[in-house]
């Protein structure tokens, strides 16, 4: 447990150190050059230089937020509003971009975080590092150098007057419980430094609230369109399918009106072919209704649903559910159709002789990950069908990703924020 806190301590001190150093060498370079850059944008040179400064600061801001989730776990969310990808060439692109850049708070947040991260934040982040090493100090006076820094008088260490052996002694006490309180607040004091970076180098409440809005607006649009290309399938699965077949049922009962009388055997055919017709427009109505909910996600849930999806895969497909209730219909509904499609495009394209998928329900989200051992090489935009999965879940805060190296294994891992009943 000590040497568990001793190396958490000293590892708070090294990384403090380090964020000390770079707030006092990247910071005030990248802050400096970028207000010369600013400045020099009526003359025209800043229109070229400020954009090429600017994205070298959001690389190192960037950094930092990177810094933040690993050596602290405090995650800051990137800001920054999307660059448009259909932006001009030559000079006139070079001016929207630059205006585009700096229209972006998050851009002038970057710059105010410079100026704090120099002053308040190389403080905060060398106080890890100076409680670690401040105890050194007082092992060196108590080893009788104590001498040579006090031919003018007392010397101070802390709060104890140092000018003899004993003295010395004391200031090694004071310096145990410096080192016993870098031991408990090293940590909490790195965290402390990250959390003044993202109190800048976040986004804002209302950016968040921008953000949200936008992302509502898009999913909004994915949303009808879904529902739009579904109501066109139906449309078209009820003409070419149910609708055709039971035209063609009253045609042959017509016929058979007609010649129950003259002809009884010919009229027991058209009766045996009607009644095939009846059948296969049944099954057909069937499949179209299973394909809009099928019954069993209906009465059973999502992973009675998924295994059964699996039992009708040509290939050896292993179901794992972890659920302890289910979620609402709509979300069911969801990732049901988002499963199959993956399963589908596992057994079309990828080789696969073996696939997995494991459904469960962790900490507000229900994952569902599905893995095959085929050749891999699956992305977004590959005519996979990914992007409209990531559609699909998108109106639900879903996301999607994926893992898929050339010669496999390919893990398609899918959340869905939601609750169980």
């Amino acid at each position: 447990m000590i040497v568990t806190r001793i190396r958490s301590a000293f590892l708070a001190g090294v990384r403090g150190l380090a964020l000390m150093l770079m707030a006092v060498t990247a910071s005030v370079v990248l802050f400096t050059f970028t207000v010369v850059s600013l400045a020099l944008i009526p003359v025209g040179i800043g229109l070229f230089a400020t954009p090429a400064v600017l994205t070298l600061l959001r690389s190192y801001a960037g950094r930092r937020r990177l810094l933040a989730a690993e050596w602290s776990d405090v995650a800051v969310p990137s800001p920054y509003r999307p660059m448009p990808a259909d932006l001009r060439g030559g000079f006139v692109g070079q001016v929207e971009r630059c205006a585009l850049i700096l229209k972006d708070p998050a851009t002038w947040r970057d710059l105010l975080w410079l100026l704090v991260d120099m002053t308040a934040g190389c403080v905060s982040a060398l106080l890890p590092a100076a409680l670690f090493l401040y105890p050194v100090e007082s092992l060196v006076l108590a080893a009788g150098l104590w001498r040579l820094f006090t031919e003018g008088g007392a010397y101070w260490y802390g709060p104890v007057a140092v000018h003899s052996q004993g003295t010395a002694l004391l200031a090694v006490a004071f310096g145990l419980a410096v080192f016993a309180g870098s031991l408990r607040f090293n940590p909490a004091l790195l965290r402390a430094h990250f959390a003044l970076s993202r109190s800048l180098l976040g986004p804002t409440r209302e950016m968040t609230l921008a953000r949200r809005v936008d992302r509502l607006t898009e999913t909004r649009h994915d949303a009808v369109d879904a529902s739009a290309a579904e109501l066109r399938r139906i449309e078209r699965d009820l003409h070419d399918g149910a609708q055709a077949r039971l035209v063609a049922m009253g045609m042959n009962l017509g016929t058979i009106e007609a010649l129950v009388e003259k002809d009884p055997a010919q009229a027991k055919k058209l009766l045996a072919m009607a009644r095939a017709s009846s059948a296969e427009a049944l099954t057909e109505l069937r499949d179209l209704v299973r394909g809009i909910h099928p019954p069993v996600l209906a009465e059973r849930g999502l992973g009675d649903a998924v295994r059964a999806l699996a039992l009708r895969l040509p290939v050896e497909t292993e179901v794992t559910v972890n659920l302890s209730g289910r979620a609402g219909a709509p979300v069911e509904s969801a990732a049901y159709f988002a499963v199959g499609e993956v399963l589908t495009n596992a057994v079309k394209h990828s080789g696969a002789d073996r696939i997995h998928a494991d459904v469960q329900h962790t900490d507000g989200m229900l994952r569902i990950s599905v893995t095959d051992n085929g050749q891999g090489g699956a992305a977004f935009g590959a005519g996979s069908g990914l992007s409209g999965i990531e559609r699909r879940l998108g109106t639900f805060d879903g996301v999607l990703a994926v893992s898929s190296p050339a010669g496999g294994p390919t893990t398609v891992t899918m959340e869905i924020p939601c609750a169980l009943s």
